[in-house]
C-alpha cells in the first residue's frame, strides 16, 4: 500500500518527531541518574555519534533508543500499513547504530544502549546497575 500524505506531507510529520528530550526515554534516565547519584554526564555533547549523554571522563557513551524505532521486538509494534516502508527504515536505524557503535569503541569508549522499554519502573534498578557497571569499567579509561 502507498503513503497516504504526499512526500511533502510525510516529510513534514516526520520533522515534527522529536528525538531530544522525549519524557519516555532521557528525561527519566536522566531522573534515573539523580535518584542513584550517577554524576558526571554530559547532553548535547559535541561528538559524531550524537549520543544521548557521554561520560567524558569515563570515556562512556549512553544511547536512549526507542523500541520502535531502533528495532527492538518487546512490543511486536509493526504497522500493517506501509510495511515494508517502516521495515526499512527500521533496518537503515539499526545499521546505523551498529556503526556509530563501532566508531566508539574503535576510540575504547564503552557503549551503552538502552531500550525504551528498559525504562519502565520495575527495571530501573537493574538498569542503575548496569550503567554503574560500565562507569565502573570506564575507569580505566580515565586520562
Amino acid at each position: 500500500m502507498s503513503d497516504t500524505f504526499s512526500k511533502t506531507e510525510r516529510s513534514e510529520i516526520m520533522r515534527k518527531v522529536k528525538a531530544h528530550g522525549n519524557k519516555s526515554t532521557e528525561l527519566r534516565l536522566i531522573a534515573l541518574f539523580q535518584k542513584n547519584g550517577i554524576t558526571g554526564w554530559r547532553r548535547n555533547y559535541p561528538v559524531k555519534g550524537h549520543p544521548d549523554f557521554v561520560f567524558p571522563k569515563k570515556k562512556v557513551a549512553v544511547f536512549v533508543d526507542g523500541c520502535f524505532w531502533h528495532g527492538h521486538d518487546c512490543r511486536n509494534t509493526r504497522p500493517q500499513e506501509n510495511s515494508k516502508y517502516w521495515a526499512k527504515k527500521r533496518e537503515r536505524n539499526i545499521k546505523h547504530d551498529q556503526e556509530v557503535t563501532a566508531i566508539f569503541e574503535s576510540r575504547n569508549w564503552t557503549v551503552v544502549r538502552i531500550w525504551e522499554c528498559e525504562l519502565k519502573t520495575k527495571n530501573l534498578p537493574l538498569l542503575a546497575e548496569k550503567l554503574k557497571d560500565a562507569l565502573h569499567a570506564g575507569d580505566s579509561q580515565e586520562a
